[in-house]
């Protein structure tokens, strides 16, 4: 398996501790608003994002998120096309530049979200928690269930081909939280079933899954069984290593070693059932000294999380 890091698209002390504790392979979000650049789609901005981490001796092994505004292809607007005309230019660049994955979501309107980040965890470390009673009442849906999933299909059909042409993989992220609607907006990435129904549209070995563990617990999902299944079929791509307490409506991010996730034995079971692709930690707790401004990829407690999973990967001896 390889071990990789989230990290910032411009380098900073992140990049510097990352190469301290020995990470080769990178994942970025190379949007424009982070990368005072062109979108990927433009093969210079994303030749030189490529070439800045080269130089700082790692690999850009993966994209991930939206990496241009997504909202017209996803709310179905006009301007879609075009917009899907980029995102087929933006695969093609990767695969020339040797960028094999995009870990990528449908999550309309809505990203990633939590009710506050500032929950206590182990010894006053800070951590995010998603509580649906503290949310206000739902309002008017602004895109159904049901229409996002026509957005789905037209989307995954028009690029699936332009992903295969060029090498590379893309991992479905499931909707975080994993609930059917959330500030008006729909939200169908949400159950495995609905997982089994994306790969079922288009037949493809370039059209898989990124496995956020914490996420299909979220969902009430049997994360062993169901990392098996994906692996079995060739689908899981990546792999999002965190865990929480909780269900959907109510669920905390915990340390890696504080969950009720057997780790080791998940790690174990993914080599077991034959995936070799790349794995990081996803949202550690803000640990003393940090600023919280960005709950979730604060530095310590990744640094923490990498080196848990080094020692579990050293230790069954997987890496």
């Amino acid at each position: 398996m390889k071990l990789g890091m989230m990290l910032p698209v411009k380098p900073d002390i992140k990049w510097t501790l990352a190469r301290q504790i020995g990470i080769e392979y990178a994942v970025t979000k190379a949007a424009p608003e982070l990368s005072g650049q062109l979108p990927p789609w433009d093969f210079d901005s994303l030749r030189q994002t490529v070439r800045r981490f080269e130089e700082h001796g790692f690999r850009l092994y993966a994209l991930e998120g939206d990496e241009f505004d997504m909202g017209r292809i996803k709310l179905g607007l006009p301007g879609r096309d075009e917009d899907i005309e980029h995102y087929r230019m933006m695969l093609k660049n990767m695969g020339r530049l040797g960028l094999r994955l995009l870990c990528y979501n449908f999550m309309a309107g809505v990203g990633w979200f939590r009710t506050r980040f500032d929950r206590p965890e182990r010894g006053g470390a800070l951590t995010s928690e998603f509580n649906r009673a503290d949310l206000p009442p739902e309002p008017e849906a602004v895109i159904t269930q049901e229409e996002l999933w026509r957005n789905y299909e037209y989307f995954i059909r028009a690029v699936v081909p332009a992903a295969e042409e060029a090498g590379v993989l893309l991992g479905l992220h499931p909707d975080d939280p994993p609930i059917p609607q959330l500030r008006g907006y729909g939200r169908i990435f949400i159950s495995a079933d609905a997982y089994r129904r994306a790969l079922s549209i288009v037949d493809s070995p370039n059209h898989g899954v990124t496995f956020c563990q914490a996420t299909f617990r979220a969902m009430g999902e049997d994360v062993f069984a169901l990392a098996a299944e994906f692996c079995r079929k060739k689908k899981l791509f990546f792999f999002h290593f965190r865990d929480i307490e909780g269900n959907a409506e109510c669920f905390r991010e915990t340390f890696h070693d504080n969950g009720p996730t057997d780790m080791a034995s998940l790690l174990k079971l993914l080599k077991d059932n034959g995936f070799n692709g790349l794995l990081r930690p996803d949202h550690t707790p803000t640990l003393a000294g940090e600023s919280n401004d960005n709950p979730g990829y604060e530095m310590q407690g990744n640094l923490f999380a990498a080196g848990y999973i080094r020692g579990i990967l050293d230790a069954l001896n997987l890496s």
